[in-house]
């Protein structure tokens, strides 16, 4: 019904665990009917910020994520973005990102 009302659809989501690709796949696997574009996460949010902002993100988040963040440059950054990541979550990391 709603496809058939005029209004946007969005499948709204606060993971940080995996992309928006692989969020689709289960979610076409499951049997939804939807694209990439309806999809909008707070991985999502945090690409748009860093590119208002024009910042460089240390990215400690899942590496399942990271295609979420193609073509941001993370060379000597001046950020931060934290998701779902326990396995980045270690002395050495931590340290890095503080600095």
């Amino acid at each position: 019904r709603l496809r058939g009302a005029p209004v946007t659809v969005r499948f709204v989501t606060n993971t940080t665990k995996e992309s928006k690709r692989d969020l689709l796949a289960r979610l076409t696997g499951l049997g939804f009917d939807i694209a990439e574009h309806e999809i909008f996460t707070s991985l999502t949010a945090a690409r748009n910020l860093l590119e208002q902002q024009q910042v460089r993100p240390l990215l400690l988040v899942d590496d399942r994520a990271l295609p979420d963040f193609t073509g941001i440059g993370t060379d000597n950054p001046n950020a931060v973005v934290v998701g779902l990541a326990p396995e980045h979550f270690h002395y050495e990391m931590m340290n890095r990102a503080f600095r």
